[in-house]
């Protein structure tokens, strides 16, 4: 019989990353599948920094916790190996949300057959363009803006700065983590600029009409700094407090007052009516060339923690994806 290695949740992590006892490696058998079940060899799982804080026991979060007990989910692509419904072939290849191991066993309605031709490889359906093509459009970059993008060589980030250029925006600057990030998205993405965030926001970067924000915390309070009157920021994501736990105080909002700043809250979920027009504009820009999709590829299971460790730790280009 078929096994299948699964990564379980035990104990919920306090603050860092779970150490073994509060996940475990299990390996259980495949079952057959029942009427309307199909099998899936997982290939690839997308790896975001969200994972952790689904770990974690915050009573505000915007996403359901993993629960204790079982295999966590997240986005995963697979290939059906075995199908006992006529809506799923062998050899289909489909998107779900049964991650975190090596075989997935679900009803059809848990699958989504995934057009193997939409993008130059199956796994840039993993990717995370969806929020960065909401964001750019919700919050309405323009011509002639100047917009400035933390994180800007990672998964989202990335695909931010490439499509405010694509809009007419005049300035396109990255906040990154290394010479080389800063190599990354000005040589290959396209932004005018980038700096390193370690060094501090630059002194002539100012006036600035849209941050695009995934990191939160001080560079956050750098922008306020460093907006013009009116400006937009959305707030996608605050990856400094998934890396230590702990939210970050903000002091700086009598500057939000004073330059009538516009701050967005943003969640893809909020915007899923773009999804007919993101599936229909995206994938063409990427199989011309106008969008570049960068992945980082982690091989095997047991690589899976420490790779959530790394891309906190900012190692890695663009999008992380576990192939199995």
């Amino acid at each position: 019989m078929t096994t299948s290695r699964e990564i379980h949740l035990i104990t919920r992590p306090p603050d860092d990353l779970p150490v073994p006892g509060e996940v475990a490696m299990v390996e259980v058998p495949v079952p057959a599948p029942e009427p309307g079940q199909a099998v899936v060899r997982n290939m690839y799982m997308a790896i975001d920094p969200g994972l952790l804080q689904r770990m974690r026991d915050l009573s505000d979060l915007h996403v359901p916790h993993f629960d204790l007990g079982g295999p966590m989910w997240g986005h995963a692509i697979g290939e059906v190996v075995e199908s006992a419904t006529p809506e799923l072939q062998v050899g289909d290849v489909v998107l779900h949300h049964m991650a975190w191991r090596e075989y997935a066993v679900g009803d059809v309605k848990e699958f989504t057959v995934l057009d193997t031709t939409l993008y130059p490889s199956i796994s840039h359906h993993l990717s995370s363009a969806i929020v960065a093509y909401c964001g750019v459009h919700r919050i309405g970059i323009e011509q002639g803006d100047t917009v400035v993008v933390s994180s800007a060589a990672g998964a989202v980030g990335s695909v931010v700065g490439q499509l405010a250029r694509l809009r007419g925006a005049t300035r396109v600057v990255g906040s990154v983590g290394s010479a080389e990030k800063a190599r990354f998205v000005t040589e290959k993405l396209g932004f005018d600029e980038a700096f390193d965030y370690h060094d501090g926001w630059p002194a002539d970067l100012q006036g600035v009409d849209v941050y695009y924000d995934n990191v939160g915390g001080w560079q956050l309070d750098s922008a306020f700094n460093a907006m013009r009157p009116h400006g937009r920021i959305l707030l996608c994501g605050s990856s400094e407090e998934h890396r230590n736990g702990r939210p970050h105080p903000h002091r700086t909002m009598q500057m939000v007052i004073g330059k009538r700043l516009n701050l967005i809250g943003f969640t893809t979920n909020d915007h899923l009516d773009l999804q007919p027009e993101f599936e229909r504009e995206f994938p063409p820009l990427v199989r011309e060339g106008k969008v570049v999709l960068h992945e980082t590829f982690v091989d095997g299971l047991d690589q899976l923690i420490p790779a959530i460790k790394s891309l906190l730790d900012g190692a890695y280009l663009g999008k992380v994806l576990l192939r199995f």
